[in-house]
């Protein structure tokens, strides 16, 4: 029996900047320019929208069948966006930090309001210092119930694909850390940490000082859920341990939801449910379309083979990779998995021997059978040892990497990152982008 395509999707964020490389508050104005000229060009309107801070945009895409499919629309939108900042002297910046010192300007909403008061505002401002993209894995239509969680009226089949994918993307968590690492500079330091991990992830245990270090549950990496009655608990552990946290910080849990909270919007975690009706993985850095491109081929891959083969997705008790045993596929246990892989991750990433047999574990798993972009997969296993974030090509540049960086440094920086985003965008915007990673080699290495 043929297997339902399910769609994927995709929401990335971006810095706004002036044509010297400084942050720009003209979000709005630039919105509505893109707004214009998608409903000219008979685009929809609603994919570009505001952040919570007035110096960053976010693009999204429509759900779409296969990878080329949401390649070809994520480069048109963002053909859009920038020939929109062009117009204005304005520019995109995509990397998953501004590399200097900045205080954001936080829009007038009472739900961003709730959000500042409950975690402390000089906590909540690191989440306007960093950017993120965030991919959406389809699930069976229905089977997420945004007041339940899991609706009671979906099938066994339905509710096991949403855990199996639910399982899946949080086994891959530190994986897309560790490849996407993107900008090294944060506040105008080379931190030597994934800083859009740390300081929007946070972490009590490995003193990271983040917007959700004091609350876990609502903003680090939930355990796998062995059932769907534990994913169930799951979320409303994590709506009650967030109304506690306003109640402590002396909101009325009735103004969260007068500003349209929910159960599902609680939660602010690397991997949740969406009421879109995915799962919604929110751990990747903002980067250029080439690592963008290739982590929507091996998640992609990766999820639609799970489906395909019907595969059980479970945590096995001390593995460190993925192992598949008949029709079982175990990942590392959680311990380990939010523990020691998380911080080295977060720290050494694939030059770590463990990070680069997980890492790679999984490509062997997403490159199995004949698929999109597998072939860019394959080489990019064989070289993993090669491999360099864009995070290490820029730190290349600088010595020594602990220096202050100057502002001459970090607004060049700047615009040579907007550069090679508009460089990337014309390259790979043609009818198969995903062809690209095929044949250049050169991004293997990563090359700023």
């Amino acid at each position: 029996m043929d297997v339902v395509k399910r769609r994927i999707g995709l929401e990335q964020e971006f810095f706004l900047v002036d044509e010297v490389g400084h942050l720009s508050d003209r979000a709005d104005e630039f919105l509505q320019g893109c707004h214009i000229m998608a409903q000219a060009q008979g685009l929809n309107p609603s994919y570009f929208v505001p952040e919570f801070v007035k110096s960053m945009v976010e693009i999204n895409t429509p759900p779409a069948y296969t990878g080329t499919e949401l390649a070809r629309v994520y480069l048109k939108n963002l053909k859009l966006a920038l020939l929109v900042a062009r117009q204005m002297n304005l520019r995109l910046y995509p990397l998953s930090s501004y590399p200097l010192h900045i205080m954001p300007v936080m829009r007038d909403r009472p739900n961003y309001h709730i959000q500042a008061r409950t975690v402390g505002y000089d906590k909540f401002l690191h989440a306007g210092k960093c950017t993120g993209t965030h991919l959406h894995l389809e699930v069976p239509p229905g089977v997420i119930d945004p007041r339940v969680a899991v609706s009671y009226n979906s099938t066994s089949a339905e509710r096991e694909e949403l855990l199996n994918i639910y399982n899946l993307a949080t086994a891959c968590d530190s994986a897309l850390i560790a490849l996407t690492r993107a900008c090294p500079f944060y506040e105008g330091q080379a931190i030597g940490l994934a800083a859009h991990t740390i300081r929007y992830r946070g972490s009590e245990t490995f003193g990271w000082e983040g917007v959700y270090t004091n609350l876990q549950s609502v903003g680090g990496l939930m355990p796998y859920a062995e059932s769907v009655e534990a994913l169930v608990e799951q979320q409303f552990a994590r709506y009650y341990a967030w109304l506690q946290a306003m109640e402590k910080a002396g909101i009325p849990p009735h103004l969260f939801l007068e500003a349209g909270g929910s159960l599902l919007k609680s939660a602010w975690n690397p991997v949740r449910l969406n009421k879109l009706g995915t799962v919604e993985i929110r751990c990747i850095d903002s980067n250029y379309p080439s690592v963008i491109l290739a982590v929507i081929t091996l998640l992609d891959n990766a999820a639609e083979r799970v489906r395909r083969e019907k595969l059980t997705v479970r945590p096995g008790k001390g593995t460190q990779i993925f192992e598949l045993v008949g029709k079982c596929l175990y990942v590392p246990d959680f311990a380990y998995l939010n523990g020691e892989l998380l911080y080295t991750s977060a720290t050494e990433g694939v030059k770590n021997s463990k990070v680069k047999a997980y890492v790679d574990s999984i490509l062997q798993f997403a490159t199995r059978d004949a698929g999109e972009g597998v072939n860019f997969l394959a080489k990019l296993s064989k070289y993993l040892d090669c491999y360099q974030t864009i995070e290490a090509g820029i730190l290349q540049q600088f010595t020594p990497t602990t220096a202050q960086l100057t502002l001459d440094a970090g607004l060049r920086l700047v615009r040579e990152c907007c550069d090679k985003l508009e460089a990337q965008v014309a390259w790979l915007d043609t009818e198969n982008p995903l062809a690209a990673l095929d044949i250049d080699e050169g991004l293997l290495l990563q090359q700023h």
